[in-house]
């Protein structure tokens, strides 16, 4: 099933997108929920995302998510990292992802940088410097902007 979202760009011309099954927020929901990569991909670009229809689907996916945590317990830890350049945080996590995942666990590293104002930031760059951890199936890498 397809449907056209229209809206109007800032200078006032009409610009249409079109929804269809991929975008569907109860099968992105399923299959985030079964360790679907790309449907983790996806539902953090409608978060980040700054279109109005995205914004509406990423509130309709929270839910979605938040409906079935709700009947399933989930072992999820969340790890925050920072500090100063070169202080080894690329090591640091790709030395701790690669040991989660030998123990045959997933692990997913969402890289910002509030500080880049230039390229809207990745603290680490890029998915280089972690080169075992990015080659991974187990694991999901994905530098994000900031703001």
């Amino acid at each position: 099933m397809m449907s056209m979202i229209c809206r109007r760009t800032r200078n006032g011309s009409l610009f249409r997108s079109y929804s269809t099954a991929s975008n569907d927020t109860k099968l992105i929901a399923q299959k985030l929920m079964s360790g679907n990569r790309g449907a983790l991909s996806r539902a953090i670009t409608l978060v980040e995302s700054k279109l109005h229809n995205h914004y509406l689907m990423a509130r309709q996916l929270l839910s979605e998510i938040s409906n079935t945590r709700q009947n399933n317990t989930l072992n999820t830890v969340r790890i925050g990292i920072s500090g100063p350049p070169g202080v080894g945080k690329s090591t640091f996590i790709e030395e701790l992802g690669s040991q989660i995942i030998s123990k045959g666990d997933k692990v997913a590293v969402l890289a910002v940088d509030p500080s880049s104002t230039i390229t809207g930031g990745s603290i680490l760059g890029d998915k280089t410097r972690m080169t075992e951890l990015a080659g991974s199936e187990m694991a999901y890498v994905r530098p994000s902007p900031s703001g």
